[in-house]
């Protein structure tokens, strides 16, 4: 089942210098049990292809007009870039697609909690209850390796090492 399709995905940038191009005609899909790795030299419009899967480029992007992207949920098939309303964009973002940015002091809120940061995430997306969200996140940081989860999760995110 394909997951996400990304087809002839054409970005510019209107910028005080003119029109600059980012990401040239990009196509590929996903489907479902697979994992896809974007690779490229610094500057190759990596992150602006992973952040167009989630709208999140600034208001000067310029999508080209035979970009499409396509997100496959249970019933629907959504056009990314259709969607207009912070409503409407919180189908992709943190519903069906998450994105951790690589620089690790905007990734977290250090004012916050794990648990605050990863409950939140749940009672929003998933609909759970508080209750269910706490138990959710102390698995999910067992999943990942972490000791002790149950204790860990009341912790803050520079109390964890930055890798």
């Amino acid at each position: 089942m394909t997951l996400l399709t990304v087809e002839n995905l054409d970005l510019k940038f209107d910028t005080d210098e003119g029109r600059i191009t980012s990401v040239d005609n990009v196509s590929f899909e996903l489907n479902s049990g697979e994992v896809l790795g974007l690779v490229g030299e610094s500057g190759s419009g990596k992150s602006v292809t992973a952040k167009s899967l989630m709208h999140l480029n600034p208001s000067n992007a310029v999508y080209g007009a035979g970009s499409e992207i396509y997100l496959e949920l249970e019933r629907d098939v959504v056009d990314v870039l259709s969607l207009k309303s912070s409503r409407e964009l919180k189908i992709v973002r943190g519903g069906a697609i998450s994105m951790i940015f690589q620089e690790p002091s905007t990734s977290l809120n250090p004012v916050l909690s794990i648990e605050r940061q990863l409950t939140e995430t749940l009672e929003l997306h998933r609909g759970m209850t508080s209750k269910e969200a706490k138990t959710e996140s102390v698995r999910l940081l067992e999943l990942v390796g972490i000791p002790d989860a149950e204790r860990r999760v009341k912790d803050y995110p520079h109390q964890f090492s930055g890798g």
